[in-house]
């Protein structure tokens, strides 16, 4: 019967740390956050959350991520310019992308000050995003306008937006 080879050096130590060992590993947090990352931009806190249901302890977790972040490959401001950017051409308004936002863990100034550089006209977006949805005739119905309504206020569309999507154009 032939011999087995020894594994080689380098797989022998990788399956040899037991798994509690490999999620106290800087080395090994590091490539997890890396991993995250090379697939989207991710929050500081959304990559912690994400770490530590990996099972990576929380320290070390955070240690990562702050090297990560010295090393500029995980950026928060880089983040919600993606993001907003992203909820944008999804047809969601200033309102959900703040809240989502606030969601992720990224704190409001930074929030603001990005929505306040988007040279986005959040008016003509809720009329795009209701014709896309409803059409281009206008609602004259109340019914129906209040529908029209809802839904674009449900997408996070600030009021006058949203009545400016449903006027009528001879007002």
């Amino acid at each position: 019967m032939p011999e087995t080879s020894p594994v080689h050096e380098d797989v022998s130590d990788i399956l040899s740390k037991s798994e509690d060992g490999r999620f106290s590993d800087p080395i090994e947090a590091r490539k997890k956050a890396m991993d995250y990352l090379a697939r989207r931009e991710h929050s500081r806190k959304e990559l912690c959350r994400k770490m530590k249901s990996a099972g990576f302890d929380a320290n070390v977790a955070l240690d990562a991520i702050e090297e990560l972040r010295k090393d500029g490959l995980q950026s928060d401001r880089r983040f919600v310019e993606s993001f907003v950017q992203s909820r944008i051409s999804h047809g969601k308004g200033p309102r959900l992308i703040r809240a989502d936002l606030s969601q992720r863990g990224v704190r409001d100034p930074m929030i603001h000050e990005v929505l306040g550089e988007v040279e986005q006209d959040w008016g003509a977006l809720a009329r795009e995003t209701r014709a896309k949805k409803f059409g281009e005739e206008q609602p004259h119905e109340f019914e129906e306008k209040a529908r029209q309504m809802r839904f674009l206020q449900s997408r996070g569309f600030e009021p006058d937006q949203i009545q400016a999507a449903v006027a009528d154009k001879d007002d």
